[in-house]
């Protein structure tokens, strides 16, 4: 007699979120709501919120949410996410030519394997480390004399343009101000809300954007010290002045991502008491490359 062969466990199937289940999967995050926080306020963001509505994908293992992934306006997947929930998804990033990943090393390393196979090519290909500081932890530094701390205003836009586009190409980064100055001025004019500025003799010297406040955690990015102020304690003092407004709102905790091999990024945080959480992989890709005939 032939035995009978043992039936395969089903797979993980994908569908975009619905309102329905919202709460169910902001509740799988929130397992995990450091490594998640983007993704948690993508999904659940506050009333002061312009962004436009998320597509967001969600593998369920019968009833039992197994894995997320936004693909706009970024894509981002959660920290937790299985093989099985990952090609789950495939067939939706398939459709993708172009983007930026960013997410745990390990979720992107087992991601673009796959992606590399269908031909996507590798522009930036970087690793970060995440670091988180929490309340009591911080050593404070002063602010040098003469710089004063703000939120930005509109008259700062166009200096606010000038350090996203220096900071894009220290980065080696494409810089969209080039191809589409209307738009890039745009993008930096929807974060101006979000932007911490430091001020010297009448003109900026350091920004950094909040761009996720949540009581869960804040996500600071998009640091820039112009270059004639660094080494000058500016960026120290200007980040002791965000983690204290963080801390004033009843936050968790304040995170940011650092760059491997900016030893001078690395120094700073980890002298004001941010602490390593995570490691961080991004990869910037473009389309198929072209078919030799």
């Amino acid at each position: 007699m032939f035995e009978r062969e043992t039936p395969l466990p089903p797979r993980p199937r994908a569908a975009f979120l619905t309102p329905d289940v919202r709460e169910t999967v902001l509740a799988y995050l929130h397992r995990d709501a450091r490594l998640n926080l983007q993704l948690l306020d993508l999904l659940d963001p506050g009333p002061e919120s312009e962004s436009a509505e998320p597509v967001v994908l969600v593998a369920w293992d019968g009833d039992e949410v197994v894995g997320v992934a936004a693909l706009r306006p970024s894509l981002l997947f959660d920290a937790h996410l299985s093989t099985p929930a990952l090609e789950a998804f495939l067939p939706f990033l398939e459709s993708i030519d172009s983007g930026l990943f960013k997410s745990l090393d390990r979720v992107i390393d087992r991601l673009w394997k796959l992606l590399e196979q269908t031909g996507r090519r590798a522009l930036i290909d970087r690793f970060e480390t995440a670091f988180a500081i929490e309340p009591g932890q911080l050593a404070p530094a002063s602010l040098p004399a003469g710089v004063t701390l703000r939120s930005a205003v509109e008259s700062d836009l166009d200096e606010l343009v000038y350090a996203a586009r220096a900071s894009l190409r220290e980065e080696h980064r494409p810089d969209p101000g080039e191809r589409d100055p209307v738009g890039f001025e745009r993008w930096v004019r929807g974060r101006l809300a979000r932007a911490r500025v430091a001020e010297y003799e009448g003109r900026l010297v350091f920004v950094g954007y909040a761009d996720v406040r949540r009581k869960e955690g804040w996500l600071v990015q998009g640091v820039f010290t112009w270059p004639e102020m660094r080494r000058r304690g500016v960026a120290a003092a200007a980040m002791t002045g965000l983690v204290e407004e963080a801390f004033a709102t009843g936050t968790d905790h304040v995170q940011l991502a650092v760059i491997e091999g900016n030893d001078a990024g690395l120094g700073l945080y980890r002298r004001l008491g941010f602490r390593s959480f995570a490691r961080l992989r991004t990869v910037l890709f473009a389309g198929r490359a072209a078919r030799r005939k």
